[in-house]
């Protein structure tokens, strides 16, 4: 499939409009029902090649590597899954709230102290749910630059993740997916 086939896959499986309060506090008319796409495996497959492309390309020409994928509550998991089995990188799941139970710890997986990641994301309107993650995790030490989301709904998340140095690497971004 080749990414504007994909872009059109997930459009049509994904938006709908009405009227729908987004994370960020913003009202939208626009919305992108994310789990459509990441609970289809073919789509979430065809996401995770694109991914890895891109990570490569990334790779290859700018030397950046990760020790781990950071696969955000709830959309970021099953996208980071899917691509550290495709690229066999390791990940963390990273909770908005540590649970109360257990170890209630608000990262799952290996120690990240010293650690390169990669945070995953779904969808980014503001980028707060990221900025809020990657303040947490860099006070635990974790070593963090770019983030990537399968959509940037292009109202400020990336202008906000660069304030905190972060770059975004959107898959698509909301223009590409205009049909």
């Amino acid at each position: 499939m080749t990414k504007q086939e994909l872009a059109k896959e997930i459009y049509n499986a994904s938006y709908i409009e009405g009227e729908f309060k987004l994370r960020s506090g913003i009202v939208s008319n626009q919305y992108f029902d994310k789990y459509q796409f990441e609970s289809d495996p073919i789509l979430l497959k065809e996401i995770t090649k694109y991914f890895a492309s891109m990570l490569n390309k990334n790779h290859n020409e700018k030397n950046i590597g990760y020790d781990f994928l950071a696969g955000l509550e709830v959309g970021g998991i099953p996208i980071a899954t899917a691509l550290g089995i495709n690229m066999n990188i390791p990940m963390v799941f990273v909770r908005k709230n540590a649970k109360e139970y257990g170890t209630a710890k608000l990262v799952e997986g290996p120690d990240i102290k010293n650690k390169k990641l990669l945070i995953v994301e779904d969808v980014v309107t503001s980028g707060g749910q990221i900025i809020k993650s990657v303040q947490y995790l860099r006070n635990e030490g974790a070593l963090i630059t770019h983030a990537i989301c399968v959509i940037d709904r292009e109202q400020g998340g990336k202008e906000a993740l660069k304030e905190i140095d972060i770059e975004l690497l959107p898959l698509f971004t909301m223009d590409e997916l205009k049909f």
